[in-house]
């Protein structure tokens, strides 16, 4: 029988980054707006007492790795182009055709795989199933696991070869 560790605090402040930079990269894709606008919106929000979910919502704030979350935002939005051409060939259909929440998870899970080689390719992809499981339809995370990990076999060849041995 396997056990599954609990998160460690570092984890849990990652993941929560994450859960808030895709909300954060949502709303900038569906709005338009500057990213840094975007942001400083998204942050404020914590200090809104009218906001229906406040409490959990301040919650995740809390305990997420803020300068993570400002790197995720502000790089995805900067290499969007780089992003998209790197997942397009990938794709079924075009990117203008994804679902807004699982274009926006997967702009996140590129960046990732490209960007932060300290991340092991596992992790990013597990990043985004998840993400995707929370915040995409109901088997969108089926998709982001394909095209993420096509992608890890493009961006990381010698990880993922590794890791099959």
């Amino acid at each position: 029988m396997s056990r599954e560790r609990a998160p460690s605090k570092a984890q849990q402040s990652r993941r929560a980054a994450r859960e808030l930079a895709v909300q954060c990269l949502y709303q900038w894709h569906m709005t338009g707006k500057s990213i840094t606008a975007v942001e400083a919106e998204f942050r404020s929000q914590v200090a809104d007492d009218d906001l229906e979910d406040h409490e959990n919502w301040h919650k995740v704030m809390e305990i997420a790795d803020l300068a993570l979350f400002h790197e995720l935002v502000h790089n995805v939005a900067r290499f969007k182009a780089d992003l998209d051409a790197s997942i397009s060939p990938l794709l079924d259909r075009k990117v203008d055709e994804l679902d807004a929440i699982e274009l926006t998870i997967l702009r996140l899970g590129a960046y990732e795989l490209s960007r932060r080689l300290d991340l092991p390719y596992r992790v990013a992809i597990n990043e985004g199933v998840e993400l995707a499981k929370s915040f995409g339809a109901t088997d969108g995370h089926k998709y982001v696991n394909g095209i993420l990990d096509k992608l890890a076999g493009r961006l990381r060849g010698a990880e993922v070869a590794a890791r099959r041995r």
